[in-house]
């Protein structure tokens, strides 16, 4: 029996039975002093299927089947670690907005099917994927070649359709992390790398429902409902078990507060923000052009920018009308050479 505090009476006002279902609540109010107890209820697995499971959790006090199931959906969704694509070399492709001969795919098609390969990887360091087709037909996630500690959890998405007499190779960046990152907030890494938005979450889809229940002749409790959808690469009662270890580390830092120690000041400032990682071929400069300055090191906006009239003149095949091309670009994205 769920008693408010605003409401109190006293133990000898109890009955017998308010008193057996008191002692399973959150919190009581006895002789007027709110007492918190231990709380006492069961999760129950009533479905399993595939990557989908359907759990009930109860009896909660009132309200607590809202509060307990929001958290839980907030970090089932954005905070469990996972692992993902972030960046792939394709063989005689530079950037994405290319075609790839005997491809049916264009490919940034071919890009946006790669972001939904799901891998299981527990590793710090990024792993390597490669992919390595010459045959004709369906290229699939089946393809690709894989670490020992990497498995691809759905084999069967196809990636891409090939012709007779095409090929396709690739090399893969597969990194871990928490929740979805934009590609312009990763770390570039090279000439011919093309970045991909990163989706590590291995949960797809959570739904909470709370449904009133009884104890007894006691009817105001909760009973949250939770169904979840995961990717493959973890089972949904782990993924809810993460969740809820996740959530007492920060009711923990509340109990137990831990002090934090201030990460000292830093003068490096990145003014140039997501464009200073574009590459050079994705400002519009002419393929001699581009080529020209990814051989002498001038690789992304950033690198150019900062670099002198006098050094570029220095790059082999440019001379004062290719340089002038070369900042006429940068100022279409709104930045120039240093002294221009």
């Amino acid at each position: 029996m769920l008693l408010n505090p605003l409401k109190t009476k006293t133990l000898l006002s109890f009955t017998h039975d308010e008193i057996y279902y008191h002692t399973s609540l959150f919190y009581g109010n006895i002789r007027g002093v709110v007492i918190f107890m231990d709380p006492i209820f069961e999760i129950k697995e009533k479905e399993q299927k595939d990557n989908y499971a359907k759990f009930e959790i109860g009896p909660l006090a009132a309200g607590y089947g809202d509060t307990i199931g929001t958290a839980l959906r907030r970090v089932l969704i954005s905070s469990l670690k996972g692992a993902a694509i972030t960046s792939v070399r394709i063989q005689g492709v530079q950037h994405q907005f290319s075609t790839l001969k005997g491809m049916k795919e264009d490919v940034l098609d071919f890009l946006l099917n790669l972001k939904r390969v799901r891998f299981e990887y527990k590793g710090d360091e990024k792993a390597t994927v490669s992919l390595s087709v010459k045959r004709p037909g369906e290229v699939k996630a089946a393809d690709l070649v894989v670490p020992a500690n990497v498995r691809v959890a759905n084999p069967d998405l196809v990636l891409a359709n090939l012709a007779d007499g095409s090929s396709l190779n690739a090399e893969m960046s597969v990194a871990t992390g928490v929740g979805y990152i934009m590609a312009d907030e990763l770390e570039r890494e090279g000439v011919g790398a093309i970045p991909l938005d990163a989706r590590f979450s291995p949960v797809e889809r959570v739904i909470i429902k709370v449904e009133e229940t009884r104890v007894g002749r006691v009817t105001n409790y909760n009973k949250l409902i939770l169904e979840i959808w995961a990717d493959g690469t973890i089972a949904p009662k782990d993924a809810l078990t993460e969740a809820a270890k996740i959530l007492l580390s920060y009711f923990e830092q509340i109990v137990n507060p831990k002090k934090v120690e201030e990460a000292a000041p830093t003068t490096e400032e990145d003014s140039l923000g997501p464009i200073g990682k574009l590459s050079i071929e994705e400002i519009g400069l002419p393929t001699r052009v581009a080529n020209a300055l990814a051989k002498s090191g001038f690789d992304t906006v950033e690198k150019l920018a900062s670099a002198e009239r006098s050094e570029l003149t220095k790059v082999r095949n440019l001379g004062e009308k290719s340089i002038d091309v070369i900042n006429e670009a940068l100022k279409t994205k709104g930045v120039q050479l240093r002294d221009a």
